[in-house]
């Protein structure tokens, strides 16, 4: 019969300890089970190890005998485990993504689940999200449009955002319950290429009395804060999801629901050919954990 290295363990530290008491304490067991436990090994060997007494347990011949086995067999064991792990694929991940999207709870679980692998968030902005393609992330949680090509990819919808207007505060539209694109026929949007912002040109709110030129509106290579300040002067407007929260941190911009437009869908991406277990594994807990914005 094949030895349980469990058993064994359990007989080295009761021989350390020369006390059933002491040892099960020391192993977290009840004493009536780690002494169950013994006896299993004992019938699996066919010997007595102890000879249990008022003043503890003492080891048999046989159990001398074994007990310098016993350590040299989990010793084996305990390095035949290390060489086996170092000899696998490196057990780590990385999981990009971008904006304001939070994804701290499925990251979290990943690591319960996981507690040996090296599990990595990686903040991208819109335009590093080809770290997907370009392979330096594993799996990229982000909003549709992708600014790349997704015939490669598999694409997993984790929950549904509703859009809203950004305006200035003092715009004709602040303070509606909402609005739709009817209300927006006088500007001119204008869908941000690889991203979910439709941004758009807007006429000055005032008379602007600096004979300098009027800025021209978003463009491409501004940054989102760039932009952001176009808006608040009244240069331009923008239409974000709803979970998109950068642009509430000003006071001095407005939200507004947008209806009549489809919604932006947050989703996780990851490469159609990449067989890395822990992407399976944070697919699951990104569709259990990741369903809706915070």
């Amino acid at each position: 019969m094949d030895l349980d290295l469990r058993l064994v363990r359990y007989f080295t530290v009761v021989a350390e300890h020369r006390n059933f008491g002491r040892a099960a304490s020391a192993l977290h067991l009840a004493q009536p089970s780690l002494s169950r436990q013994i006896q299993r090994l004992e019938d699996q060997l066919g010997v007595r190890l102890f000879d249990r007494g008022p003043q503890g347990s003492r080891l048999t011949e046989a159990g001398r005998a074994f007990l310098p086995e016993a350590r040299a067999l989990l010793h084996t064991a305990h390095r035949a485990r290390i060489t086996a792990r170092a000899a696998a694929p490196p057990r780590e991940i990385t999981i990009g993504y971008v904006a304001d999207l939070v994804i701290a709870p499925a990251v979290r679980e990943l690591r319960r689940r996981h507690p040996d692998a090296r599990v990595r968030a990686r903040h991208l902005t819109w335009q590093g999200a080809h770290a997907l393609l370009e392979r330096r992330v594993d799996a990229l949680v982000t909003r549709t449009p992708l600014p790349f090509p997704a015939d490669q990819l598999r694409m997993t919808v984790l929950y549904a955002e509703s859009r809203v207007l950004v305006i200035p505060a003092s715009h004709r539209l602040a303070g509606k319950e909402s609005v739709d694109l009817d209300d927006l026929a006088d500007d001119e949007l204008v869908p941000c290429g690889g991203s979910p912002t439709i941004w758009g040109t807007s006429r000055r709110l005032d008379p602007d009395p600096d004979p300098r030129p009027i800025p021209a509106g978003p463009g491409i290579d501004d940054s989102f804060e760039d932009k952001l300040e176009l808006v608040a002067e009244g240069y331009a407007i923008a239409i974000l999801p709803v979970g998109d929260r950068r642009s509430t941190l000003r006071a001095d911009l407005a939200t507004v629901p947008v209806t009549g437009i489809d919604p932006c869908q947050v989703v996780l991406a990851t490469r159609a050919s990449d067989h890395n277990p822990l992407v399976d594994a944070f697919g699951e807990v990104a569709r259990t954990h990741l369903t809706e914005a915070p």
